[in-house]
């Protein structure tokens, strides 16, 4: 394998810095997005690998639990960030989170005790990085799945309280918007898989290749990867949509739009 030094990485950045220059000289208004971005990764991407350093010559289990619980909780955040219309208060929080926890959580022990067979089971080498991939594309599908139900739930509140008049559930109402938050979430993850290995070599395949692992391993572990991702984003998007058409509606099966935050729109515009 070759090892990188500071000065190559300093090189890779230069191209970053004068991406950023130039959407700046444009007007575009990411110069300032862009370096933000790639210092976080710098700098985060720095400090994981000092502490994964520590953690893998440790091999203990509550030291992997501690790396996987704060995993879980920034995933939390990012989620309820990126929402448009988040619920309001702890809850819609702790819904996503819940969501990830029981799907990446499942999915990961699944792979790690009965794929992989590890002993103990818990080895940071395999159960951080697996994890890892879990959450991040969990939390991008969650993320785009709750967004995507809770804009059509208010874009068509006319229609679904039209449908309740009509007699209709809740649950059958907003049946509709579930498959399109499902379907929207899910297009990441049926994109890479439809596209791996003939458009693009996945990010996993390419570590182990240049690290000069078998390219047949490498492929094994890739479709495990993508298997993995697929299960762990399905069912942490069921999850949580599930949950939002529960919370948006009460047990008289009224269409409850209070419960999501308000959004502040600037005056003469519309959303």
């Amino acid at each position: 394998m070759i090892l990188l030094s500071w000065v190559d990485l300093t090189l890779a950045g230069s191209l970053v810095v004068l991406l950023a220059l130039i959407n700046w000289f444009q007007g575009l208004g990411l110069g300032r997005k862009i370096l933000l971005g790639a210092a976080r990764a710098v700098i985060q991407l720095t400090l994981v690998g000092l502490v994964l350093k520590s953690i893998f010559a440790w091999n203990d289990p509550w030291a992997v639990g501690s790396v996987a619980l704060v995993m879980l909780l920034f995933a939390g955040r990012e989620v309820q960030a990126r929402q448009t219309r988040p619920f309001e208060g702890l809850s819609g929080y702790w819904a996503g989170t819940s969501a990830m926890f029981v799907s990446s959580f499942g999915v990961g022990f699944f792979a790690l005790t009965v794929v992989l067979g590890n002993h103990p089971w818990y080895q940071p080498q395999y159960a951080i990085p697996l994890l890892g991939m879990l959450l991040g594309n969990c939390m991008t599908g969650v993320a785009l799945g709750l967004n995507q139900f809770s804009q059509g739930i208010h874009r068509d509140q006319a229609a679904i309280e039209a449908k309740l008049t009509l007699g209709w559930t809740g649950w059958a109402a907003s049946g509709e918007h579930r498959r399109q938050a499902l379907q929207m979430a899910l297009t990441p993850i049926l994109n890479a898989m439809a596209s791996a290995g003939l458009v693009s070599i996945p990010g996993m395949m390419t570590g182990q290749i240049l690290a000069g692992g078998p390219p047949m391993e490498a492929a094994k572990y890739q479709i495990l990867i993508l298997f993995m991702i697929a299960a762990g984003t399905g069912f942490g998007v069921l999850l949580a949509v599930s949950w939002a058409a529960y919370r948006l509606f009460d047990e008289r099966h009224r269409l409850r739009l209070d419960r999501l935050r308000a959004v502040f729109v600037p005056k003469g515009k519309r959303i």
